[in-house]
């Protein structure tokens, strides 16, 4: 499936992306804020993650920026299982495109994808120190949901408290007002 917005395209990952992937999260303060990744990050970790992609059972993009005609990877994004939240909203961008409302852009792109495949409630969550992940799911419209939880940060090699956030996709405006107007294609 690939998810067409104004300035991004999102879709699956390709074999031949292991190297830009592993250049565009392979930096501490992206890694630091993920639970899964390693620090540091290496190339075998990359093509172990484009690999997933062979699985349909979560909804998953690599995130490419288009400017003055060239595109570039820049983050990943995807809703899939993690401990015990079936669906569950997970993304980072590489340092150089933070600030510029991607994450809110490709976020509420995923969630109208997620809606359209039938999915009723997706959970998201950051660590604490992490408070712009905060700020991005309040904008796509998830509610906190008041419980801190220590999760392990694979990349820091300890736990981190993180707080949790949820959204119902059967409410009305479920991306935060973000502009809808997006093309979808499988």
């Amino acid at each position: 499936m690939f998810v067409r917005t104004e300035r991004l395209t999102l879709r699956p990952a390709w074999a031949e992306d292991a190297p830009l992937l592993a250049a565009a999260i392979g930096h501490e303060e992206v890694v630091r804020n993920l639970a899964r990744a390693p620090w540091p990050y290496p190339i075998e970790a990359a093509e172990t993650f484009v690999q997933s992609f062979d699985s349909v059972a979560d909804i998953k993009f690599l995130i490419f920026e288009h400017v003055e005609g060239r595109i570039r990877l820049i983050g990943g994004m995807g809703i899939g299982a993690h401990k015990e939240e079936p669906h569950e909203l997970g993304y980072w961008l590489t340092p150089s495109a933070w600030g510029r409302g991607y994450a809110t852009e490709a976020g509420a792109a995923v969630l109208r994808t997620a809606k359209a495949v039938g999915l009723r409630r997706v959970t998201a969550g950051h660590y604490i120190d992490n408070p712009a992940s905060g700020r991005v799911l309040r904008k796509l419209g998830f509610r906190p949901t008041g419980r801190i939880t220590h999760l392990y940060s694979r990349g820091r090699g300890v736990e981190v408290p993180s707080t949790g956030y949820v959204l119902d996709l059967t409410e009305g405006d479920t991306c935060g007002g973000v502009d809808p107007d997006h093309r979808m294609a499988a």
